[in-house]
């Protein structure tokens, strides 16, 4: 019995792991019945494609484990090591075009890089609702914030990616748009009974279930009206309730990394692991630094609550069941790589406010420091590749004065990112705008912050496409 509890609890989890080739540890964990692994940029585990594609290779030569990765294109992007940002727009772009024929091209596109390397669960696409602006951890990752726009491309996404021969995995279940904390750092709540669930955070997860997602990722956010003060991940009535009964939902349940302060900042990781087990979660994602030794722990409280009459066996034997489907892939494979579709979508996504001018020689192309979130990472973006004279500021008025007389007698593009987010963006360009309001605004996330009578550029994005998108359109770069 003891050695059938440890294959099941095995079964539930998805470390990660450090570097570009399987430690040994892996290996072994793999032949003794381990889920699978997610693969992170920031471990080092994505080189380059045929790296990768050797990688899932190795871990294929000793089980059939699930290999998922967090790659929703535009600003949440993987396959590039974050050391180059994604050929394809992501969700706020598609959203702005609105034809879910080419989200479902993207998507379809994007699934057939993944499958190509080896992945077969792909962490995307991002379904919520993002209706608070000041969202910290969403904002373009979401398609918009009308429900039933965000619907029809969850669909789209979903469908896309698994003609691709890759599960999709929908999420943050419940929902994560409404939200203005970022579940990395704490536990953020939404305000919603389920009323409100039903109207607006509920209805793009419907149309991904209809649509037939493999998965489906849970948040660690709290709703006070449904879990009362429990993170969704370890909440009964969001994943077993709202999730299975209340949306008839049957495939795979994963969790959102437990290493986050929102699932496992109180209580450690493996009681996290078996609270959301108990819950009623299939997969437990754990995190990028969580690898041998957090396995070994987490095994130790889950096979502990099995042995105590905690966690019963059966709940262990029908997520083991659940997951054992999603090795399989959803269709044969019949995508390949279409890359123009990522510029495509980007092209159309652009929206222009004023005239834009014509510039005689090439511009001073200031680029405001802006960060991205943790879901984020490093990646590189901006205009800097287009843009011979490109120059990074911090964001600080007193910048503005010496950015003013470097681009004396020539155009200015100011490009900000998320400006509504970062006061430094928003002074730095006021007092560039009042000195040259002829200078062009290209706003690289969200264009909620849009000075009246300003020439402003929104890309709804900064992948690559969305970057190569808007140098075409200033003429920075040949078309």
């Amino acid at each position: 019995m003891s050695e059938e509890v440890s294959r099941l609890a095995r079964a539930a989890l998805l470390p990660g792991f450090a570097g570009a080739t399987a430690p040994r540890w892996l290996l072994d964990e793999l032949e003794r019945g381990l889920g699978g692994v997610t693969l992170f940029a920031i471990n080092g585990n994505v080189p380059g494609p045929d790296a990768l594609a050797a990688l899932t290779a190795r871990l294929r030569e000793v089980a059939a484990p699930i290999v998922t990765i967090d790659e929703e294109g535009g600003d949440v992007t993987r396959l590039g090591g974050h050391v180059a940002a994604s050929p394809y727009p992501g969700n706020a772009a598609l959203g702005a075009v609105d034809d879910p024929d080419l989200t479902r091209r993207v998507y379809r596109s994007l699934g057939a890089e993944l499958a190509a390397v080896g992945v077969n669960v792909n962490f995307a696409p991002s379904v919520d609702v993002n209706t608070a602006a000041a969202n910290p951890v969403i904002g373009t990752r979401s398609f918009g914030s009308d429900p039933e726009l965000v619907a029809r491309h969850a669909a789209a996404a979903v469908a896309g990616t698994q003609e691709a021969g890759v599960a999709a995995c929908a999420k943050h279940f419940p929902g994560h748009g409404a939200t203005v904390e970022d579940s990395h750092l704490g536990v953020p709540i939404v305000d919603a009974d389920l009323d409100l669930l039903d109207r607006r955070e509920l209805v793009p997860f419907r149309a991904a279930i209809a649509a037939g997602a493999r998965a489906v990722m849970t948040a660690h956010l709290d709703l006070p009206a449904i879990t009362g003060g429990v993170p969704a991940t370890l909440s009964p009535a969001v994943i077993t309730g709202l999730l299975r009964e209340h949306l008839g939902y049957r495939g795979v349940i994963v969790t959102d990394a437990l290493d986050m302060e929102g699932a496992s900042g109180a209580i450690g990781i493996p009681e996290t692991a078996v609270r959301a087990l108990l819950a009623g979660a299939d997969l437990l994602c754990l995190g990028p630094r969580e690898h041998a030794d957090s396995v070994r722990a987490v095994l130790a409280a889950i096979t502990g609550a099995v042995r105590t009459g905690r966690l019963p066996l059966e709940r262990l034997a029908d997520a083991a069941s659940r997951t054992e489907a999603l090795r399989r892939p959803p269709g044969a494979p019949a995508a390949r790589p279409d890359r123009a579709a990522g510029l495509d979508a980007a092209r159309r996504a652009l929206r222009v406010t004023g005239t834009l001018p014509v510039f005689a020689a090439p511009p001073l192309v200031v680029e405001l420091s802006a960060d991205g979130n943790i879901a984020v990472g490093p990646t590189p973006w901006g205009l800097g590749p287009f843009a011979p004279d490109a120059v990074r500021a911090d964001g600080s008025p007193a910048e503005a004065a010496g950015l003013v007389e470097r681009a004396h007698g020539r155009g200015l593009v100011i490009v900000l990112r998320d400006a509504h987010r970062h006061a430094g963006q928003r002074a730095l360009a006021s007092a560039l705008l009042t000195a040259r309001p002829d200078a062009v605004l290209v706003e690289m996330g969200l264009p909620v912050w849009r000075p009246e009578g300003t020439v402003h550029v929104a890309t709804y994005g900064a992948a690559a496409a969305n970057a190569r998108a808007a140098a075409e359109l200033l003429e920075l770069t040949a078309a």
